[in-house]
């Protein structure tokens, strides 16, 4: 199983229905913007499971973010990996390989859905159609609008105004599902959260 978190309507008669959609997505647009800008920063525990094909694996560790593509995902059991972004690069290690992956940022929300938190609130409608399925709850559905992004849908969920729950649900029939505990927002993160340096003697990819 791949744990990589690896993060798109009818005729006339329908018109007036259409328009209904167009407004009730207009509004979860409006509600979910509401509910991101307001998570300025974040730190929290998390616990992932990812199932596919009958089988599951599950992750936990610890997180933080920052509004401006920053944030750091530290995963701890049952195998050690870092994802460090600090706005502009992104540094995947995974310390059983002695490896590092090298990359930019650009709203890869399907390899890290910290990004989707952490990125630009306003740049959501051009990435993603936007659904609240149950009117009055603050869960949300997000869907690529890129056909060729690595997953279907992205769904988040927000209890007091915190991020409590993402679910996503990849390309290849995998969903990964990540709960948030212990939940701050809105607190100074030190600046050394969101850099990284390769230890020596580890090998680097650039991608």
């Amino acid at each position: 199983m791949n744990t990589k978190i690896a993060l798109s309507t009818l005729a006339l008669t329908l018109l007036p229905m259409t328009a209904l959609t167009a407004h009730a997505n207009d509004t979860a647009v409006t509600n979910l913007n509401n509910l991101l800008k307001n998570t300025k920063s974040m730190t929290a525990n998390f616990s992932q499971t990812t199932k596919a094909g009958g089988k599951s694996q599950s992750f936990s560790g610890s997180m933080a973010l920052e509004r401006g593509n920053k944030f750091r995902w530290d995963t701890k059991s049952p195998s050690e990996q870092l994802i460090v972004a600090n706005g502009s690069t992104m540094w995947v290690y995974d310390k059983d390989l002695q490896q590092v992956t090298k990359q930019s940022v650009n709203n890869q929300v399907g390899d890290a859905p910290a990004l989707l938190l952490s990125g630009d609130p306003n740049q959501i409608t051009r990435n993603f159609t936007v659904s609240q399925p149950s009117k009055g709850k603050n869960y949300y559905v997000l869907k690529p609008k890129s056909s060729s992004a690595n997953f279907r849908d992205l769904s988040i969920s927000f209890n007091g105004g915190k991020p409590v729950m993402m679910v996503l649900n990849d390309s290849i029939g995998q969903t990964t599902s990540i709960r948030f505990s212990n939940i701050n927002i809105n607190k100074s993160i030190p600046a050394g959260q969101f850099s990284f340096t390769p230890p020596k003697g580890v090998d680097v990819i650039n991608q």
